[in-house]
């Protein structure tokens, strides 16, 4: 049987998941510098794996996709780019960190969810399939990473010279 209330917070974390790879694919169009060549391809590749996760326990718990909520994440990155691209028109580093952040964010929420999925009594049989405490060590590995990455560019965003890595 489909609990509504789960369903749904599956679901916006799916959306936020399409607005994290959709955030990294512009990130990754853009000229990264030497280090982000390799991180940024591999963090899309793990949110990614996670979103293929949240995908499978919707199907599980017999339920889909909300498409609404699908095309508001993937519109919220258009918006978020837009504010990037005002923010920093000339990319001078601070929309890296900005977007930086809002993955940061967004990994930090990614965390929460698998923790809330893991006090749920009785915990539903898809629910229980699942490794969430090696979900929750993926996103802090996730969270990790960004931060060390977010410092870096706060520092090159926020420098003297006011111009950042590109």
């Amino acid at each position: 049987m489909e609990n509504s209330h789960l369903v749904r917070y599956i679901n916006d974390h799916l959306a936020g998941s399409v607005t994290a790879i959709e955030l990294l694919d512009r990130l990754i169009e853009e000229p990264p510098d030497a280090a982000d060549r390799e991180f940024l391809p591999m963090l899309r590749n793990e949110i990614e794996a996670d979103q293929q996760v949240l995908k499978q326990l919707l199907n599980e718990v017999e339920s889909s996709e909300n498409l609404v909520r699908k095309a508001a994440g993937w519109l919220a990155e258009k918006a978020i780019g837009l504010k990037l691209r005002w923010d920093d028109p000339d990319n001078d580093g601070f929309r890296l960190f900005e977007a930086l952040e809002l993955l940061a964010l967004g990994i930090w929420g990614k965390r929460a969810l698998w923790r809330a999925l893991a006090t749920l009594s009785p915990m539903p049989p898809a629910i229980q399939r699942l490794d969430l405490e090696g979900l929750q060590q993926r996103a802090d590995g996730q969270h990790a990473a960004v931060e060390r990455r977010r410092l870096l560019a706060a520092r090159e965003a926020f420098s003297e010279s006011g111009a950042g890595r590109r």
